[in-house]
């Protein structure tokens, strides 16, 4: 009976000291590891909520684990891999630029006009490329600033770039929505893909080094492709994952928005890449193509060469053609 007794206090006498270890087992390790909480910490970032007086998905959980995932990607693969991949782009343009020079014009400017595209569908296209150039620059200054902006222009301008690159970028992404949707709406007509279309592929080649005229309608292959991968493809994926990121109060999960982020950038990167061979030929790469939607009329000598069965078709509408004073350079 005795030793049952003492048995009893000594539990009872223990009890608070074994409740309390974990506390005891902290105390110490500060006073032999100052500021080693790392066991905390690795309770912290296990993931389990715990209760708290917000309310919300996650509200609970102090530290997600898998942000530092998300962290090293964008520092690490989506940074590295898509940096090259620009500058191998635009390095390629370049050379192409200076070994083949631009694709001009065989024949002579006749000085007779060809409406090319409307008041509307170039005010379309033009809402849409502005947008998508601001949220481009602004998307790089965003991931590629602190490494290439802020050794430059110092932690103070840098600052205020990434915070103005930021706002624009979260503003101007409603317009480039509204403008892409128009702009497919406006021209999926045109740019169906055709028979006549595997030509202009299989030749690609040849007429982009060469100048070689290969027959197409209003659009030919190659802005097909540009309009079905880029337009409406990339512009889906970054429209999308650019919205979950945009609106967070949808309640998505921090780990459905790092997902996103993902798509966004990625596809984003991929989206510029295009882009720049579709500004280079729009502009010094193809003579004449500029003028096109500047103005909205080519010269029928640019017609017949680039788009000879558009050409064909609309060469005997009134409404679409008429005369101007012959200039002494191609349009």
């Amino acid at each position: 009976m005795k030793l049952l007794f003492a048995l009893a206090c000594s539990l009872l006498i223990a009890a608070p000291v074994l409740a309390d270890t974990g506390v005891e087992q902290q105390r110490r390790q500060q006073l032999t590891q100052p500021g080693n909480n790392a066991p905390v910490w690795r309770d912290v970032r296990a993931g389990k909520a715990h209760y708290t007086t917000d309310k919300g998905r996650e509200a609970g959980v102090l530290v997600q684990s898998a942000g530092e995932t998300w962290r090293q990607i964008r520092n690490g693969p989506v940074t590295f891999y898509g940096g090259w991949l620009l500058v191998l782009v635009a390095a390629a343009i370049l050379a192409f630029y200076f070994t083949r020079g631009p694709l001009k014009l065989h024949g002579k400017p006749t000085g007779r006009r060809i409406a090319r595209f409307g008041s509307f569908e170039r005010f379309v296209h033009w809402s849409t490329a502005i947008s998508f150039c601001v949220l481009g620059l602004s998307g790089l200054a965003m991931l590629f600033g602190k490494h290439v902006l802020l050794p430059v222009f110092g932690y103070g301008a840098f600052g205020w770039l990434a915070a103005a690159s930021k706002g624009l970028h979260n503003f101007i992404a409603p317009l480039f929505i509204v403008s892409v949707l128009a702009m497919v709406l406006l021209f999926v007509k045109d740019n169906l893909f055709r028979r006549y279309d595997l030509q202009w592929l299989g030749r690609a080649w040849a007429v982009m080094a060469r100048g070689e005229h290969v027959p197409t309608g209003r659009f030919n292959a190659g802005e097909k492709v540009w309009f079905w991968l880029g337009v409406v493809v990339l512009s889906v994926i970054v429209t999308w994952s650019g919205l979950v990121l945009l609106f967070p109060n949808f309640d998505q999960t921090r780990a459905v928005m790092q997902e996103a982020w993902i798509w966004h950038a990625c596809a984003a990167l991929a989206y510029v890449a295009l882009s720049l061979g579709h500004i280079y030929l729009g502009t010094i790469g193809v003579e004449g193509s500029y003028e096109a939607m500047r103005s909205g009329s080519v010269d029928e000598t640019w017609a017949k060469e680039h788009h000879a069965l558009w050409y064909e078709e609309t060469s005997g509408s009134k409404e679409k053609t008429w005369t101007r004073k012959p200039s002494t350079s191609a349009s």
